[in-house]
């Protein structure tokens, strides 16, 4: 465990790395000579669809419903074979009307209404708001666990959120214009979910090979215990096919439409080919 104060200064320390790789990516986009405009970093920046729930809510779900967490995941996979077509046509229409928000490309759709475009804004910040309380718990959650004790937790959790919404303004919020690009911004998700990627890796690894001896042992283990029902869909098992099959086309809309999976693969997009 890490002391309270140190765990603060190592995350201060990883929030400033973030700072810097958005500043130097819009630098040098104002210089021409842009860090996002290849389809890596693209593909990346699309996994800012893995929040606090992929760390707290997935992870749960595996552990009390099982393949219940599953279709979080399956529907994007699936939805990315029809990006080819979908993605490319909805690019098409926000570059053709200058639309900077998924309320914009609603409304658009019916003549441009504008009290459809409200709706629609009002329905997604009631939406986001508990969101948000969610991601700030989760902040606090991981300092707690972290430092060992909850000492400090709130205070820590107000102050990084602050800083994250300071970098919001910084590098998003400051620009509306769509014919502008956040470099800064999408580089530094790119480089977060690199960071998350390795992560999960690592601990996949880790508990594959190190806990277990491989995924024969860990399915073979389940099998014999009483957490049987995990690996079960349908009767026996704490998630029906409705649930899963619901879940699954939920998953699916979400990846495109979210507000920030709208914004990043949409609006931030450089290019149609990528």
């Amino acid at each position: 465990m890490f002391r309270g104060w140190w765990l603060f200064f190592i995350i201060l320390g990883y929030l400033s790395i973030l700072f810097l790789i958005a500043y130097v990516a819009e630098r040098r986009e104002t210089r021409g000579k842009s860090l996002v405009t290849n389809p890596y970093v693209y593909s990346l920046s699309l996994a800012v669809y893995c929040t606090s729930w992929t760390f707290y809510g997935s992870v749960g779900e595996a552990a009390t419903s099982g393949l219940s967490f599953l279709p979080i995941y399956l529907g994007p996979t699936l939805m990315s074979v029809l990006w080819g077509v979908l993605l490319l046509k909805i690019i098409g229409i926000a570059k053709r009307h200058r639309i900077t928000t998924i309320s914009d490309f609603i409304g658009s759709r019916y003549g441009n209404s504008l009290s459809l475009s409200a709706l629609v804004t009002l329905v997604t910040m009631v939406g986001i708001t508990p969101y948000l309380g969610l991601q700030m718990k989760a902040i606090m959650n991981s300092f707690t666990i972290l430092a060992g004790e909850p000492t400090g937790s709130k205070a820590a959790g107000w102050v990084i959120t602050l800083l994250l919404g300071i970098f919001a303004i910084i590098f998003g919020a400051r620009r509306l214009d769509s014919s502008e690009r956040h470099g800064g911004l999408v580089f530094a998700i790119a480089f977060e979910s690199l960071i998350k990627l390795i992560a999960f890796l690592m601990v996949g690894l880790f508990v594959t090979y190190g806990l277990f001896h491989g995924f024969n042992d860990i399915f073979n283990q389940i099998q014999n215990s009483t957490f049987r029902y995990l690996l079960n869909i349908g009767s026996g098992s704490s998630v029906s096919y409705q649930e899963w099959a619901s879940l699954l086309f939920l998953s699916m809309m979400a990846v495109l439409f979210l507000p920030r999976q709208f914004h990043v693969a949409v609006v931030e997009n450089s290019d149609p080919s990528h």
